[in-house]
This record gives structure tokens, sequence and C-alpha cells, in this order.
């Protein structure tokens, strides 16, 4: 069959897995030899710290995906070209080095990676190569789920409805690169290298090894199968951050190392086949797309509020503002179950999808700290960050987004912490220095008796600290604080 292109280049970005790749196998469809390659864009990695979990796991994802393309060739000169640079100027110097007609990635929907692609579309035009971007991030993306009006959903009920029944077989389609596997094009000579390590980079390790987390499209397919088995009680476990609930995929969704359209489909079929868990999980898959669709429509949430009435609140500033949060990050509040949460992000790089609602809410309605704040943290710390999701939690938790929390709903971490880790096995585990306080007063240390602190070989202020701010005073000053809203509602 005649190809349309000679020559095609794929772009990996947040797709690192041969197995139902859309702009693996379309180029592969496309074009009579195919070349890949991933860039380790330095507009990116030079602006991080020199210890970036992310960034070591992206590099033992890369060494799978070279040995994948490789089998998959089938000879060893087949594999991934990896490239140290500027990616908007490293993909148009490669494309015409291999001389290509065509480059195909997938879609990527943030700000950034949209005006980085512009430029990269623009530049290979001016040589005749052109630039084929492709859905494989989401099943449904930008303007595909719409209102009856044509506009884009605001709120997540009606979106999910929506979704749930527009989706079918033909939008999970399962892109198979075998059948036109012997269109992989052997490297060049000077290309045949292995990906970088750490050091070549100017990386150096991280605790990722320690971290139980397995890296690839292997590591995916481990955990999704670890968490098959479990996705029938996930409605029962998924708010206890002691108990083995969550999927723990968000990292594997975030760099494209399993596909969110087989993800979907098993999710789908057990639903049909009435299991509750499963509901739900599909329930937080949909979130995810919501998400992206709102940072499509909306792009401006990346800087302000969804809702900008919300940008006239006046928050905490100066010394005590930041003295504040840097006991928010450090897991010095006085709060166990908010320093706990700290304190696994800071170690692992995850953390519980509930203490995330928990931690979130008390930066920003206990200490009044601007959510922007917590969002760059996050951003900067967890492994499976992706703008979407974070600033969509975080302005869901400072109720300025869409479909947020009521501003007048604040949670109590007291509260929370007794509802969802009644034992206090999170906190032990995290906090050590607590764990021979008894379960009663566990959860709030400064209301302990003096003789379960003596027992417990604990000094408040000395083992662990007093409360930076208490919880009813905090959230009368939130009231307060959000009354500009109020009154700009017209309440």
């Amino acid at each position: 069959m005649q190809k349309q292109f000679k020559n095609g280049l794929v772009w990996f970005r947040r797709d690192l897995r041969t197995h139902d790749n859309t702009a693996l196998c379309e180029a592969l469809r496309h074009c009579g030899q195919v070349h890949c390659v991933f860039v380790l864009d330095r507009d990116i990695l030079d602006a991080l710290p020199r210890q970036d979990r992310r960034v070591e796991f992206i590099l033992a994802c890369l060494h799978e995906l070279d040995a994948s393309l490789r089998a998959l060739a089938g000879h060893p000169d087949g594999g991934l070209i990896v490239r140290h640079a500027v990616a908007s100027e490293a993909i148009v110097a490669l494309a015409r080095e291999l001389k290509v007609d065509a480059v195909f990635a997938a879609r990527d929907y943030e700000p950034q990676a949209i005006a980085r692609d512009a430029r990269v579309r623009g530049a290979l035009a001016d040589h005749g190569i052109g630039l084929h971007l492709l859905k494989d991030q989401v099943v449904f993306e930008g303007r595909e789920i719409l209102t009856q009006s044509g506009t884009p959903y605001g709120v997540f009920t009606p979106y999910k409805k929506n979704w749930l029944a527009r989706v079918q077989e033909s939008d999970l389609p399962a892109h198979d690169a075998q059948p036109y596997a012997a269109h992989l094009a052997p490297r060049p000579g000077s290309m045949r290298q292995a990906p970088p390590t750490l050091a070549d980079i100017g990386f150096e390790p991280t605790n990722l090894a320690q971290l139980r987390l397995f890296p690839g499209a292997s590591g995916g397919q481990r955990m999704f199968e670890d968490f098959f088995e479990r996705m029938d009680q996930y409605h029962q476990t998924r708010d206890f951050p002691a108990v083995k609930g969550p999927s723990y995929l968000g990292v594997h969704l975030r760099f494209g190392t399993v596909s969110i359209r087989r993800l979907v489909a098993i999710a789908l079929q057990r639903t049909l086949h009435g299991s509750p868990g499963a509901a739900i999980w599909l329930s937080e898959l949909v979130w995810r797309e919501f998400y992206f669709q709102i940072l499509a429509n909306f792009p401006h949430v990346a800087q302000g509020s969804y809702k900008p009435e919300y940008d006239a609140i006046r928050w905490e500033h100066g010394p005590h503002a930041h003295k504040l949060f840097a006991a928010w990050c450090e897991g010095h509040t006085g709060y166990p179950i908010v320093d706990a949460a700290m304190a696994q992000i800071n170690q692992t790089g995850y953390m519980h999808n509930r203490l995330r609602m928990v931690a979130g809410s008390f930066l920003v309605k206990d200490l009044g700290i601007d959510w922007r704040w917590g969002e760059r943290y996050f951003a900067e710390h967890l492994l499976d960050y992706d703008l979407s999701a974070n600033n969509g939690g975080w302005q869901w938790v400072s109720s300025s987004g869409c479909d947020a929390q009521p501003y007048f709903r604040i949670f109590n971490p007291v509260s929370q912490s007794k509802k969802f880790d009644p034992e206090g096995k999170f906190i032990r585990r995290y906090l050590p220095q607590l764990a021979a306080l008894p379960n009663s007063a566990i959860h709030a240390p400064w209301l302990a008796k003096p003789l379960e602190l003596q027992a417990a070989g604990m000094v408040l202020g000395k083992d662990y600290p007093q409360p930076v701010v208490m919880h009813d005073e905090a959230r009368a000053r939130t009231l307060q604080r959000y009354a500009v809203v109020k009154k700009s509602a017209g309440q």
C-alpha cells in the first residue's frame, strides 16, 4: 500500500509506551519509515533542583521504552533517539537531519506546551514538514463534550452525565503497532546510544528506588493489575490514607505509561457488571477529563481564579504569611493529619487524595494563604503533578473554581483526622514522635491530658509543635475574608 509520507518522526512526550499509542500507530500506518525521539527539554529541566523524582522516573521509563521499541522493530538498531536540549529547537533540527516529511505527537493541553507546539509547527512548516498532533491523553478533549447550548461545562455532574452517555466502544480503540512494526527505521549510527543516565544530564539520584513505585509501561501494568484485585472495594477504601485503597496510577497517567482508553474500558465493563467501586473509580477518571477541558476552555485558570470575583480576596501577606507557609510546607502546623500529609509528599512525592483536600483546605482556610502558593508547592513536589488536576483541586478547596466547595464549608482538620484515620495509623507512620499517644489524643495533641503526654514521652512545643492557629478562630477569619465574594455576588 502506498504510504502518505516517506519518512516520519514520532515525538514521544506524555505517552511513554508502545502499546495503544496513538501517535506511534498513526505514524507507522502513514509513513514508509518511522524514527522515534524523546527530548529531555532544557526549558523545563534547567529550572528544576538537581534531585527530582520525576526526572529519575522519566529516565527509567525511557530505558524501558527504548527496549520496547527495539523489540517491536525486531532489530537492535531500532529504538529511541534521546536528546537533552531545548525541545522546540531539537525537534526541528532532528526532523531536518533525518529528512522526515512529518512529525507525529500526542496533543498536550497545557498553555506552555501549546505555545511550544505552535513554535515547532511554524518552524517545521518553514522546511515543508508537517506537525500532526493526535488525541491520546484523554477520551474526550477540548470541546467534544458541550452543553445543549454549545458551551463548555463548568459543573462536573452534568458533564459526567453527558460524558457517560456519549462514550462508546469506538471512542476507546486499542491502537496496535505490531502489524506496522516493520516500518520502524534503524537509527543512524551516531544516534544508537542508550538513553542517558541521571549524571549525564546533571541530576542526582533520589529515593525513588525505595518507594516501591515501578516505572515504565511494565510498572503501570503491574500497578493496575494490583489495583484490579481491589477495584470493587474502591468506594469503601479510597478515603482512608492508612488503607491500600487508591489505584496509585496517577504518575503513570501523567507520563502515559498506561493507556487511558484501556483503563476507561475496563472500568466501564466492571461498572456494567455492577461494581460500585469501579463506578466511583470511573467517576474519578471522568473528573480528570473534566479538569482537562476546564484548562482547555478557560485557560485563565492557570493564573487566576475560575470565578474572577475570588481574586479580590485579601490573603495573608508579609513575613507572617511566609512563616505560616513554611510551617505548612515543613509539616510543623501542630495538626497531625496535616503534618503527616506534608511529610508524605516531602518524603515520597505522593499525597493521598483525601489528604490533598484536607491539607489544601487548611492552608487556604485555616492559614489564610493564597491557594496559588500551595498549587506551586504541589507542582514542585508531586510525582503525578498535572497542571489541570492540580489547579482544579486547589481551586476546589479555595472555592474559587468551577463546581467548587462552597466558601463557607471549611474542613475541620481534627474531625477529618478522626473520620479518615480513626486509629491514627497514617499519622503514626509519618509522625513517629506521636506514636505513643493514645488514639483519643493523637488527632489533637494540644488537648491531650498531661499524663498522656508524659506517658508518651512528649513535650509539646519541643517534640511536636503547638498549633500555629486555632481552627475555630481561623474559621471566623476566613468567613470574614470571603465576605468580599459574598458582596460581589450580591448576597
